[in-house]
C-alpha cells in the first residue's frame, strides 16, 4: 500500500475533507489530549476491519467509540446509570471512557462480540472539529483504538503515528497533526454496567475524582469485560523495560528530574512532575528505539494520582510485547 497522506493544516476546510474521507471508508489518525486514535466510522463494518488490520490487532478487542458530545451517548446506549451522567457531566470532553450496555447501533464488530460499549467525548480541538464535521455529514461516531501497531507504545504526536503506520495505510487514509497529546496515557475506561463504576484501566481520572462525583464507592467486583490496554504485556518498546533499579552504562534512563543520572547512562526523559511523566513517558519510550537502545530504566513515580497509570503502562511494557 501506498501511505497515509499527512496533513499538518487542520483547517475547518481540511476537517469537512477528512470528514467525507471517513464516510466513504477511509481511516483518519487524529490528535486526542490523551494519544493519537487511528478513527474508522463507528458503523461501517469494512472500514473497522482495516482498523484491525493495520493495527494487527486480534478481533475480540473492542474499540472505543469517539461521540462529539455527550448527548450522543443515547444512541449508543440504551441503559444509562445516573452515576454515568454524573461522570460524562463532571469529565467530558476528557480522558475518559465509559463502558455501557450497548444499543442495536453497536455491532459485535465494535464490541468484540460483548453486550457492552466504550464511548468517549475527547477533549481535543481538531478531534472536536472532525466529530462535529462527521456529525454533520450523518456519522454516529468514530472507532478510534490508538494509532499503533498492537502491543507497540502509544503515538503521542503525528510523525510517531506517521513512522510506525505509514507502511500499512492506503492513500486515501489521512494523519492530522494536532501537535503533542497532552495527557500523554490513554483514557480511563470505566465501567458503568453495574450498581457501581469500576476502573478497568486507569488514566487521568483517578478513583478519587470518580467517587467524588458519584458519591460511590469504588466496585472491587472482577469483571469479565474486555477492553483495550488490558493484556499483561502491552505498551511495549522493542528494548526491554526496567524498573526501579539502578540504570547501567548504556541503558537509557527515565526518572522524575531530581533523580540524577548516572555515568555513562542515555537520559531520555526528565519530567518535573507526575503529569509531565505521563506527557513524555510514550516519546521517550521511543525514543530509545530510535536510538537502539537495548534496555530503558525507569524510576517508577509515587502517589494515588496519575501515576497510576503511569505504572500500569510500565509494568505492562516491563513484560515484554
Amino acid at each position: 500500500m501506498t501511505s497515509g497522506q499527512f496533513v499538518s493544516n487542520c483547517t475547518a476546510d481540511a476537517m469537512a475533507r477528512a470528514a467525507q474521507s471517513l464516510k466513504s471508508g477511509s481511516l483518519i489518525a487524529f490528535p486526542t489530549e490523551t494519544v493519537y486514535g487511528l478513527g474508522a466510522d463507528a458503523t461501517n463494518q469494512q472500514a473497522v476491519a482495516r482498523v484491525y488490520e493495520v493495527k494487527g490487532r486480534p478481533a475480540d478487542h473492542p474499540l472505543i467509540v469517539h461521540i462529539g458530545e455527550m448527548q450522543d451517548i443515547a444512541q449508543w446506549s440504551d441503559e444509562i446509570p445516573d452515576y454515568a451522567i454524573a461522570l460524562a457531566r463532571a469529565f467530558w470532553p476528557g480522558p475518559m471512557t465509559l463502558i455501557l450496555k450497548r444499543s442495536s447501533l453497536a455491532q459485535d464488530f465494535i464490541t468484540g462480540g460483548q453486550d457492552t460499549v466504550g464511548l468517549r467525548v475527547p477533549n481535543h480541538v481538531i478531534a472536536l472539529a472532525l466529530l462535529n464535521e462527521f456529525k454533520k455529514i450523518g456519522g454516529k461516531g468514530i472507532a478510534a483504538p490508538s494509532a499503533n501497531r498492537f502491543g507497540h507504545v502509544s503515538p503521542t504526536t503525528a510523525k510517531a503515528v506517521s513512522d510506525e503506520l505509514t507502511q500499512y495505510l492506503a492513500q486515501d487514509d489521512l494523519i492530522l497533526d494536532g501537535g503533542p497529546s497532552q495527557v500523554g496515557v490513554e483514557s480511563t475506561i470505566i465501567d458503568c454496567t453495574t450498581q457501581s463504576p469500576k476502573i478497568l484501566r486507569p488514566g487521568a481520572i483517578t478513583e478519587e475524582m470518580i467517587e467524588e462525583v458519584t458519591k460511590l464507592d469504588l466496585s472491587c467486583d472482577a469483571s469479565e469485560i474486555r477492553v483495550s490496554g488490558s493484556l499483561e504485556n502491552h505498551y511495549s518498546p522493542s528494548a526491554q523495560v526496567v524498573l526501579d533499579e539502578v540504570p547501567s552504562q548504556g541503558d537509557g534512563f527515565i526518572a522524575l528530574s531530581d533523580i540524577p543520572t548516572p555515568d555513562g547512562v542515555n537520559r531520555l526523559a526528565s519530567p518535573a512532575n507526575n503529569e509531565d511523566f505521563a506527557r513524555v513517558l510514550y516519546a521517550a519510550l521511543r525514543s530509545a528505539d530510535e536510538q537502539s537502545l537495548s534496555r530503558v530504566v525507569v524510576k517508577q513515580p509515587s502517589g494515588d494520582d496519575i501515576s497510576v497509570a503511569i505504572r500500569d503502562r510500565l509494568l505492562r511494557a516491563s513484560r515484554g510485547r
